[in-house]
């Protein structure tokens, strides 16, 4: 009798030890999955702020906690289901969805970057909630729509790094990538849009130190938005970048990624700081070709509208 007990209570250490593994692989693959999509958690983050901007204080919170929700249903209820779907019956249409989001990511990154060269930077054109019920709702809406690219990018992305795992596991850790890169997302924005107003009751205290730390919020608010702007652009050229190289070298195209890697390779070796220099060639290689080619696909579109405004300009008269 004692023996079965121990021998049950060695069964169940065993089996919480297998479990206990297993938790930390989902983590481990979350984590890795998440790190990838780096450059459209910035870009979202950046983004999002805008829509609350004009709103009173205490319909921000609110506002942020409804963009959130939609944005989880988004990832949850409409993108992976489809995304798991493909990468078990069609792995390379995953492959092929991820270039044309890494195309995608280029050109909203070379876009900004162009239109701020040229002075008629287009940040102004995201929607700015005011106040009332239906604008609030449609706020709402127009950042749900906003959010449903980036969550595409990031889940895809997010994909891309477990496909070797079992359809249930890549579903697990989906899932978490979901909640997880949610959860930073909009916590993030809510601390980011109630900083001028926490900046203002510190600096309404009578403390000089607090008074200090509360305008140095209050200042810092734009300064902090134009540095995420920055960042999340660079990001986007450097993943979108990123993307496009290692998947033509997954399509069969393989003289890119060779070139990239063979340049890492010659520095590996640099005495301490080998795998430093190998990270900042890729990073640098890739965000040129992010550039380079969402410049390209930019202009295109570009006279694309241009050629339709005049027709629509030209039918007008």
């Amino acid at each position: 009798m004692a023996g079965g007990l121990v021998g049950l209570l060695d069964d169940v250490a065993a089996l919480a030890k297998l479990a206990a593994a297993s938790i930390d692989d989902v983590g481990a693959a979350a984590g890795r999955a998440s790190a990838k999509a780096a450059g459209v958690v910035v870009d979202d983050t950046a983004v999002t702020p805008a829509y609350v901007h004009g709103l009173a204080a205490d319909r921000e919170l609110p506002i942020i906690k409804r963009i959130a929700t939609g944005s989880l249903k988004n990832k949850l209820f409409f993108i992976l289901p489809v995304a798991l779907i493909l990468s078990e019956v069609a792995p390379v249409l995953v492959e092929i969805i991820l270039m044309f989001g890494g195309t995608f990511l280029c050109y909203e990154g070379a876009h900004k970057i162009i239109h701020k060269i040229k002075g008629d930077d287009h940040d102004h054109d995201v929607p700015v909630a005011m106040q009332g019920p239906e604008a609030e709702a449609k706020t709402v809406s127009g950042a749900i729509r906003t959010d449903f690219i980036l969550s595409a990018e990031i889940m895809v992305i997010s994909l891309k790094e477990v496909l070797d795992e079992g359809v249930v596991s890549r579903g697990v850790i989906l899932v978490v990538v979901a909640l997880m890169i949610t959860a930073v997302v909009y916590g993030v924005v809510a601390l980011i849009v109630k900083m001028d107003d926490i900046g203002l009751s510190l600096a309404e205290r009578e403390s000089e130190t607090s008074q200090k730390f509360g305008r140095m919020l209050v200042n810092g608010m734009p300064k902090l938005l134009t540095l995420l702007t920055v960042v999340g652009t660079a990001a986007m050229l450097w993943v979108g970048g990123h993307i496009l190289i290692v998947g033509a070298h997954e399509l069969g195209w393989d003289w890119p990624y060779d070139v990239v890697h063979d340049l890492e390779e010659s520095v590996k070796d640099v005495g301490g700081i080998g795998g430093v220099l190998g990270w900042l060639i890729n990073t640098a290689i890739s965000a040129v070709v992010g550039l380079a080619w969402g410049a390209i696909v930019a202009t295109v579109m570009d006279r694309v509208k241009a050629g339709s405004g005049e027709e629509t300009h030209a039918a007008a008269h």
